[in-house]
């Protein structure tokens, strides 16, 4: 027995006989009227079949097959037996999944079932990969290879898979097989699709599609399928799919596109008068400087606790409340999503806050803190040289010598996050990290910077967000970073802490 429905079977031959071109396809969807001119048409060509294959007109109405943002297609009752579908199902929750779980994911797969022997899992694989993927290949006029890249995927409550364009070698199109219970909108777990700017980075979620029982997703993956599996939020459902990829001859990508990165500057000239200012007295004593810069130099990573005087952390709590501040999202959703301030909108106290981080006072206090060169007035390995050397340096001294910083304000909630990514660029930096906000901050409600090595998953450090809290970490050219996605579990704040699902942090990184 055929495994998909004879309706769509019948409108898949009939739209091979036309035949369909991808790149100027037609869209169908539901009783929609006239239609497009080639909908017509082959309305017009079933209609002049057999009273029986007649039928399929209705059938194809509920495919919809559409370019925007780009090429994609929704085939529903996709199979024809619900047995068989059932069977499906069951083999496919007695597999064993495994926790995926890294900057860009959260969900649970199983291995690949290239060879598993169950027969529904079995017979799938066989009508994807022989039956379908000869159909496909006529439909997109693209060639494609009988490689079976195949897994099946459990998202529960929380889990999601965040912006990304599916691009790697070989793979053409995409596809996924949803059984799933009944599903609504709200039950979050939706396909997103975005749009695309002229430099073809996402820029916002243009369409999304709700998964239900027996549907099947196909789309081209190209530099421009920039997709994402929004956040489940049932507690009680499982977005159970079976997906993968057709592999063919791989496609020339355009360069990808290097963003403006945020600008550097040298230390703003304050004196020390500003560190007694703010800074709590502890940290300003040469004994327990020597003994941070130990650990630092050990480590290379030291989080200071109750950082700032607490009349002026409350100051800056208070302040970052205000409504008159300018938050504006930072993108793109591929790298990055938060809020970033507008300093020129901060209250004065926010204002003088981020100066404190972009001081020359502060620049040396680092400096004692961690054994680097953030200002001329720092000791260092290099200075027990020889003057020979040192006067060599000094003839080659050039601005980029100049220590430099870059910082911003941040904002964080449900939804935010940041990810690795390709352009990231590999240099040695100080990484400090100023919390506020975020008392009975839970490790489950994400929001917490990992650093990894480049190439792998397992982590490295992770600086968890905690009230008036300072964290220094050094990374190497090999090191990076990343902030989790703030998951649901963080607006429960909002029940017992007003207006708390969020927090903010400053964010600065210096550069010897």
């Amino acid at each position: 027995m055929c495994l998909i429905s004879l309706l769509h079977f019948v409108c898949l031959v009939c739209v091979i006989a036309a035949p369909l071109d991808w790149s100027h396809h037609m869209r169908a969807q539901g009783a929609q009227g006239t239609g497009s001119k080639k909908q017509q048409a082959l309305e017009a060509r079933l209609a002049k079949l057999t009273p029986s294959f007649s039928k399929a007109v209705d059938a194809v109405k509920s495919i919809v097959l559409d370019p925007v943002p780009f090429h994609h297609c929704l085939i529903p009752n996709f199979i024809q037996s619900q047995d068989f579908l059932e069977g499906l199902q069951k083999e496919l929750l007695n597999l064993d999944f495994h926790e995926k779980c890294n900057d860009l994911y959260k969900f649970k797969q199983s291995d690949d079932l290239k060879k598993r022997k169950e027969p529904h899992i079995s017979a799938l694989r066989k009508l994807l990969f022989e039956e379908f993927r000869v159909w496909l290949s006529d439909v997109t006029q693209v060639e494609l290879k009988p490689t079976i890249d195949l897994s099946c995927a459990k998202y529960e409550y929380t889990d999601t898979l965040l912006c990304h364009d599916d691009e790697l070698e070989g793979r053409r199109i995409a596809f996924i097989l949803y059984l799933v219970p009944p599903w609504d909108k709200s039950d979050g777990g939706t396909l997103d699709l975005f749009s695309t700017d002229e430099h073809s980075q996402p820029q916002q979620v243009v369409k999304s599609l709700v998964p239900s029982w027996n549907s099947l997703v196909f789309f081209e993956v190209s530099p421009v399928s920039f997709h994402q599996v929004s956040e489940v939020l049932s507690k009680g459902k499982c977005r159970l799919s079976v997906s993968g990829w057709f592999h063919g001859p791989s496609v020339t990508r355009p360069p990808r596109y290097t963003e403006s990165l945020l600008p550097r500057n040298p230390h703003i000239p304050y004196d020390h008068e500003i560190l007694y200012e703010w800074i709590n007295p502890v940290y300003l004593d040469m004994d327990s400087q020597a003994q941070i810069q130990e650990e630092f130099e050990d480590r290379s990573e030291t989080l200071l606790k109750d950082f700032l005087k607490v009349e002026k952390f409350q100051q800056v709590c208070e302040a970052l409340e205000k409504e008159d501040i300018k938050w504006t999202s930072r993108g793109p959703p591929n790298k990055r999503f938060y809020e970033r301030a507008e300093e020129g909108s901060l209250p004065d106290v926010l204002r003088e806050c981020m100066e404190l981080f972009h001081s020359e006072a502060l620049f040396l206090l680092l400096s004692n803190f961690t054994g680097l060169k953030l200002h001329f007035l720092a000791s260092s390995e290099d200075d027990d040289e020889g003057e020979e050397e040192d006067s060599t340096e000094s003839a080659g001294w050039s601005p980029s010598d100049v220590p430099m910083c870059v910082g911003e304000l941040r904002r964080w909630t449900n939804g935010h996050y940041t990810l690795v990514h390709d352009t990231q660029k590999a240099e040695f930096a100080l990484d400090l990290l100023f919390f506020c906000g975020c008392e009975a901050w839970d490790v489950k409600y994400g929001g917490f910077t990992s650093y990894i090595a480049k190439g792998e998953d397992e982590e490295l450090l992770t600086v968890q967000p905690e009230n008036n809290c300072l964290a220094l970490v050094y990374k190497d050219r090999e090191t990076l970073k990343f902030v989790k996605h703030v998951n649901h579990h963080s607006l429960k704040q909002t029940k017992t802490n007003h207006s708390r699902s969020r927090f903010w942090d400053f964010s600065f990184v210096y550069y010897e």
